[in-house]
C-alpha cells in the first residue's frame, strides 16, 4: 500500500484519482502535480515505483499545503472571522448557512431536523 502524506492511496485506482484522495488534492490539482513530476496519469498506483512515489512527495512538500495543514489554517480562518465579527463569522457561530442560501426551508443539515409538533392528533376522549 502506498503512502503519502500520511493517506494509504487505493492500489488499483489510478495515480490522478488516487491522489484525490488527500484532503486539499482535486482531480485538476492531482493532474498538474502529476505533470510537474514527469508521471503518466494512467498507470496504476501498485505500478509505481519507489522514485516516482518520492517525486509525488516531494512537490507535494514544496508547492502545496495538504491535510493537517490545509485543516489547521481553515479552522483558523473561521475563527478569525468570529472573533471579529463579520457577517459570515456570526453565520458559523449560529451554526447556520454561511454564503447566502435561504433557510426558511431549507438547511436541514446545518440547523438541525424537524422539530415541529404542530397538529399533532390527540387521543380521542371517551
Amino acid at each position: 500500500m502506498t503512502r503519502i502524506a500520511g493517506v494509504d492511496l487505493p492500489k488499483n485506482k489510478r495515480v490522478e484519482i488516487g491522489l484525490t484522495y488527500i484532503y486539499g488534492i482535486g482531480i485538476k490539482r492531482a493532474k498538474k502535480i502529476l505533470q510537474t513530476a514527469n508521471i503518466n496519469p494512467e498507470i496504476k498506483i501498485k505500478e509505481l515505483k519507489d522514485d516516482q512515489v518520492i517525486g509525488i512527495r516531494d512537490v507535494l512538500n514544496n508547492e502545496y499545503t495538504i491535510e493537517g495543514d490545509l485543516k489547521r489554517l481553515e479552522s483558523l480562518n473561521i475563527k478569525r472571522l468570529m472573533e471579529i465579527g463579520s457577517y459570515e463569522g456570526r453565520r458559523h457561530r449560529l451554526n447556520l448557512p454561511v454564503r447566502g442560501q435561504r433557510t426558511r426551508t431549507n438547511a436541514r443539515t446545518r440547523r438541525g431536523g424537524k422539530k415541529t409538533i404542530a397538529g399533532k392528533k390527540k387521543a380521542p376522549r371517551k
